[in-house]
C-alpha cells in the first residue's frame, strides 16, 4: 500500500490540528478517570461554543482579544524575540483606550479610531522599554517583559483609583461615541456581547501578515531576528529594529486591551490580578504556528473553550476548570511538535 505524501507545508498545518485533537482526547481520559461522562461534557462544551447564536456570538467576542494577544506574541517571535509582556501591554492599552473614550468628546468617526490609536501607542511604548534594553544593553527581553507585567498591573490600578475612579474600583464608563458595542451584531447573535472589535481583529491579522511577509520592513525585522551579526554586517540597524519589533508587538497587545475597554466592558476595573488574556495569547500563537491566519483559528478554538467552560459545569456537572487542563495538554502537544512532525513524516513518502 503506497504511503500518503505529505509536504512539509502540509505537516506544518497538521501539527496544530493533531495537537488540538490529542489535547481533547487526553481531556476525555481525564474526565473518565475523574468519574465524569466525556460525551456529556463535550456535548455541553459544543453547545456552549456554537449551539445557539448567542453562544457563537460569545465565542467570537472572547476570541477578539485573544487574536490581538496572539498576534503580539507571534510578531515578536517571527522577529527573533520573546514577548512575555503581552499582559502588561494589554493592560496599559486598555487603560489608555478607556481614558480617551471617557475624556475626549468627539464624533464617533474620530473618537473610536483615536481611542484605539491611544491604546496602540500605550502598548507600543510599553514594548519599547524591553526593546530598548535588549537592543542597547543586551538585556534579556523575557525577564524585562515579565517584570513589566507587574508594573503595568499596579500602575493601571493606581491610575484608575487616582484619576478615573467611579466607585467600586471601576473607571467611569466611556462615552457612547467611543463604544464598539453593536446592537445589530447583538441582535444577530441572540443578545450576545459581540461587538465591532471582531472587524478590528480581522484587519489586524491581515495587517500583521502583510507587514511581516510582504514588506521590506518585515524582511529586515525577520533578518535581524534570524542572525543579528549577519544583519549588522549587511548594514541593518539591529538595535533600531529590535526596538521597532517590540513596539509593534506591544501595539498589537494594546489594541487587544482596547477591544475589552471599548467593546466588551465599556470601562476598566482596577485589577489586583492579571486578566490571563496575555498569557493565553502565548498559547494561541503557538497553536496558530505564529501565522496570522492560524492565530485566527486558534483564537476561535480557545475563545470557544473559554466562553463555553461554564456550560460544561451547569449542563454536564463537569468542572469548568477542566478546560485549563485541556488547554495545557494542547500546548504540551504543540511544544512536542518535533515528535508529531516525525510521526507525520513517517506517513509520508518524504519521510523515507
Amino acid at each position: 500500500m503506497p504511503k500518503i505524501t505529505l509536504s512539509p507545508r502540509m505537516i506544518g498545518v497538521l501539527v496544530p490540528i493533531v495537537s488540538a485533537v490529542f489535547g481533547l482526547l487526553v481531556g476525555a481520559i481525564v474526565m473518565m478517570v475523574s468519574g465524569y461522562d466525556p460525551i456529556a461534557g463535550y456535548g455541553a462544551l459544543w453547545e456552549g461554543m456554537v449551539g445557539t447564536p448567542r453562544a457563537f456570538g460569545e465565542t467570537l467576542r472572547t476570541m477578539i482579544p485573544l487574536v490581538l494577544a496572539g498576534l503580539s506574541v507571534a510578531f515578536a517571535f517571527r522577529t527573533g524575540l520573546f514577548n512575555i509582556g503581552v499582559e502588561g501591554q494589554l493592560l496599559v492599552g486598555w487603560f489608555a483606550s478607556v481614558w480617551a473614550g471617557y475624556a475626549l468628546h468627539l464624533p464617533s468617526v474620530l473618537h473610536i479610531p483615536l481611542s484605539i490609536l491611544g491604546a496602540a501607542i500605550a502598548g507600543g511604548i510599553w514594548g519599547v522599554i524591553p526593546g530598548f534594553l535588549k537592543g542597547k544593553f543586551k538585556v534579556n527581553e523575557v525577564i524585562v517583559t515579565i517584570m513589566l507585567n507587574y508594573v503595568a498591573l499596579y500602575l493601571t490600578y493606581d491610575f484608575i483609583k487616582r484619576f478615573l475612579d467611579a466607585g467600586n474600583e471601576k473607571s467611569y464608563d466611556i462615552q457612547e461615541t467611543a463604544s464598539l458595542a453593536s446592537t445589530m451584531l447583538s441582535n444577530i447573535t441572540g443578545g450576545s456581547r459581540l461587538h465591532w472589535g471582531i472587524v478590528v481583529a480581522l484587519i489586524m491579522a491581515v495587517l500583521m501578515w502583510f507587514l511581516i511577509d510582504r514588506t521590506a520592513l518585515g524582511y529586515e525585522l525577520k533578518a535581524v531576528g534570524f542572525n543579528t551579526h549577519a544583519s549588522q554586517y549587511a548594514g541593518m540597524k539591529v538595535s533600531r529594529n529590535i526596538v521597532l519589533s517590540m513596539s509593534i508587538a506591544g501595539a498589537f497587545a494594546g489594541i487587544g486591551g482596547a477591544m475589552e475597554g471599548l467593546g466588551t466592558f465599556q470601562n476598566m476595573t482596577a485589577m489586583s490580578s492579571f486578566t490571563g488574556i496575555g498569557f493565553d495569547g502565548i498559547a494561541v500563537a503557538l497553536l496558530g504556528g505564529n501565522n496570522a491566519f492560524g492565530i485566527l483559528l486558534a483564537a476561535l478554538l480557545f475563545g470557544g473553550l473559554k466562553s463555553a467552560a461554564p456550560q460544561m459545569n451547569f449542563t454536564a456537572n463537569v468542572p469548568s476548570e477542566l478546560i485549563n487542563v485541556i488547554i495545557a495538554f494542547i500546548i504540551f502537544f504543540v511544544a512536542s511538535s518535533y515528535v508529531l512532525r516525525w510521526l507525520l513524516s513517517r506517513l509520508s513518502k518524504e519521510g523515507k
